[in-house]
């Protein structure tokens, strides 16, 4: 889906006070990027390896290893300091619950942000020769999900209430790594390397301002301490579709970041027959859940007071603003019997974003005590 739309944006040279004013189209292309190579064992390594390190919060692929992964850590500890829950345990005049209400637990939100969309491609032949062949446009999404009426679902959640608060930084960010054998996963370590990489280099900035994309190319494993992989060639450990993390480099820089592994994969991708095709769908489907996630409980664990989380509801502690908004389609449908041949997509909604249609997971909205694609009013198609 072209666009002609324009934007521009001016960053400050790193080298002095001179700024560039850089116009191109929320379609990135690879011409007009910001290029760079990471090497695995240089110095960024021993520089991460110092940092105060989150826990990354998954979003759990549909298959028998994420279904049993998200089972065995439904009470995963979450960090959040005494007395800074909102729910209220003690009521006991509770005559009306909603079991999907997110409860808020002290930590920082993430009020306004700029989105950096960081390309890796660890094939040696080049798989990925264009943003659009792997990825689509996900910095156009972005761009028309921050004009569009359902960003407004964090408005509640972040006390903020302006339009177009959330941005998309207008280069595309392509990063080749160094001294990555083939066919070797990239671990959550690795994602900060090349976070605390890209913005040394180019002076980007961090803190709770900045949200850092990592897309991953087709046929790239990731896997965590724990075991724990988005790994489609390995069914055994494949847990994962993508996650959110938060890290503290040692001077004290803190950096948001999200990774987005290949989604056009069984597991991960969205039901067959979406308007733009299971490719592009699932790669802003998983987005977008990731992107929500990190504006309302952007510090996700550890010894940090965390966002917005659900705490009371059984089958619900630990989720956040998407987990609780992952459809699923199953095909063949109820009532066959679940066997080998059964294929589990995630279902999304139609919505209108900034005039363009979508296909992505709705979002958990207290205020509706529903999943919408919408902050108030309306259902979303038209008041995009």
């Amino acid at each position: 889906m072209q666009r002609s739309r324009l934007w521009s944006f001016a960053l400050a040279a790193a080298a002095g006070t001179i700024a560039t004013v850089l116009t191109c189209s929320p379609v990135q292309a690879a011409e007009q990027a910001l290029h760079l190579t990471v090497d695995l064992s240089g110095a960024a390594a021993s520089v991460v390896a110092q940092a105060h390190q989150g826990i990354p919060h998954v979003l759990y692929a549909n298959t028998a290893a994420g279904r049993m992964a998200q089972s065995a850590q439904r009470f995963e500890m979450r960090g959040a300091g005494p007395g800074d829950s909102s729910g209220d345990w003690q009521d006991n005049n509770k005559s009306t619950r909603y079991p999907g209400t997110l409860e808020y637990h002290g930590g920082h939100t993430v009020q306004t942000a700029t989105e950096y969309m960081i390309y890796v491609d660890t094939t040696t032949n080049g798989s990925c020769n264009s943003i659009a062949s792997c990825w689509g446009d996900p910095a156009g999404f972005l761009h028309d999900l921050g004009r569009s009426q359902m960003i407004h679902i964090t408005d509640q959640y972040v006390h903020a209430y302006d339009g177009d608060r959330y941005r998309v930084f207008p280069q595309a960010i392509m990063v080749t790594l160094n001294g990555l054998t083939p066919g070797t996963a990239l671990s959550d370590f690795q994602m900060q390397e090349i976070v605390y990489e890209v913005t040394t280099a180019f002076g980007l900035p961090t803190g709770f301002h900045a949200i850092y994309d990592i897309f991953l190319p087709p046929g790239q494993d990731e896997c965590q301490p724990s075991g724990q992989c988005y790994s489609p060639d390995n069914p055994s450990t494949f847990n994962y579709c993508a996650y959110h993390n938060a890290s503290v480099f040692p001077n004290s820089t803190l950096a948001l970041y999200t990774v987005e592994p290949y989604q056009d994969v069984s597991g991960c991708s969205v039901r067959p027959n979406t308007g733009n095709g299971q490719l592009v769908d699932s790669t802003d489907s998983v987005l977008s859940h990731e992107t929500f996630e990190t504006i309302t409980d952007p510090n996700t664990s550890g010894n940090w007071p965390t966002g917005w989380w659900n705490e009371e509801a059984n089958g619900l502690f630990g989720q956040e603003i998407g987990d609780e908004c992952s459809f699923l389609a199953i095909n063949p449908p109820p009532p066959a019997v679940p066997g080998p041949t059964t294929t589990v997509y995630f279902d999304p909604s139609r919505v209108n974003l900034n005039g363009h249609a979508y296909w992505i997971q709705p979002e958990y909205n207290n205020a509706a005590h529903a999943c919408t694609t919408y902050a108030r009013g309306g259902d979303g198609w038209g008041n995009g």
